[in-house]
Parts: C-alpha cells; structure tokens; sequence
C-alpha cells in the first residue's frame, strides 16, 4: 500500500468551521474544557481523509501500529460559547522515529482571536507488542508530505508559540 502520491503536493493544514453545540457547554456556556479534545480530534479526523486521500483505519490495518496519546500541552485564552461559530485549524509540526506532534488551534469565526492552542504528542505503538516501534518509510513518506514545516518545533517552547501565534494571527491566515 503506497499512502501517498510521491508527484503530488499535499495542503499543510486542516481548517474546518464548527459550531459550539449545547450539550458540549457547562452552565455559563462556555465550551467545556474537556470537549476541545473532542473539537479538535474530530475535525483532523474528518479533514485528513479529505486532503490525503486515505483512512486512519487503513494505515493501522496495514502497518499494524497506531498512534496513542503520550501527552498534551494546552492553553484556553478566550472561551468558545454556545451558538458560536468557530475555526479549528491542526497541522502536523514534529515528527521523529516513533513520535509525532499535532498542533490545534481555535480561532473565532473571523480567525482574528486565537482561542485555544494544543500541541498533542503521539507515540507510534505496534498492536502486536503494545510497544512503541518505529515509523515504516511509508509512513515516514506520508508525515513528510503534510509537515507543516514553517514552525520551528522544540517541546519546551510551547509557551512561546502561544504568543507567537496571538501576535501574528491577523497576516497568517
């Protein structure tokens, strides 16, 4: 199974528009802290296929490895409220032997407020050990393809990343 087109030049980010639904929001309205998981796996999962042509299902089916959450790093700046419409962008900024790193962004409709950032680290686990093992080259093919490389990723710059995001949020996107 060949993931990719090799010839092909594939986008570098996912962009879906959501609304924020009732059943997702605590008392005050706000979305709950918990559900901006749910906000962002849901539309990289839902965009993926789209702009690379193939089901997670089927890499895992294939390769049988799959990747599972290692940690998170998270930072809420404006709450998302009940009715709203909103833009979650993800990318892929890291990857390594056995390891990727996801970055999530929520932004208000205009994509002018940076509401939350995520980065979620993933390791790459066999099914047959539960161990971590490492990327086939067809895999590693496929990461290259989507890295969105204009980020210079390192694990404790997090922080940094957060304003520097706030700040050029307006000439990005």
């Amino acid at each position: 199974m060949s993931i990719i087109d090799s010839n092909k030049e594939y986008q570098k980010q996912t962009e879906s528009r959501v609304i924020i639904r009732f059943q997702d929001c605590d008392p005050l309205r706000h979305l709950n802290n918990a559900k901006y998981f749910d906000y962002f796996f849901n539309a990289r999962e839902d965009q993926v296929p789209k702009l690379y042509g193939v089901e997670m299902k089927d890499i895992i089916q294939e390769y049988k490895a799959f990747w599972v959450v290692y940690n998170h790093h998270i930072a809420y700046l404006r709450s998302a409220n009940l009715g709203e419409w909103v833009r979650i962008f993800t990318r892929l900024i890291h990857f390594d032997d056995n390891t990727t790193v996801i970055e999530y962004l929520m932004t208000d409709d205009s994509k002018s407020h940076l509401k939350t950032l995520m980065w979620s680290t993933f390791k790459y686990v066999a099914m047959d050990t539960s161990r971590t093992t490492t990327h086939s080259a067809d895999v590693q093919a496929y990461l290259k393809a989507m890295l969105f490389d204009e980020i210079e990723y390192h694990p404790n710059k997090f922080d940094e990343r957060v304003k520097q995001v706030k700040a050029s949020l307006q000439t990005n996107f």
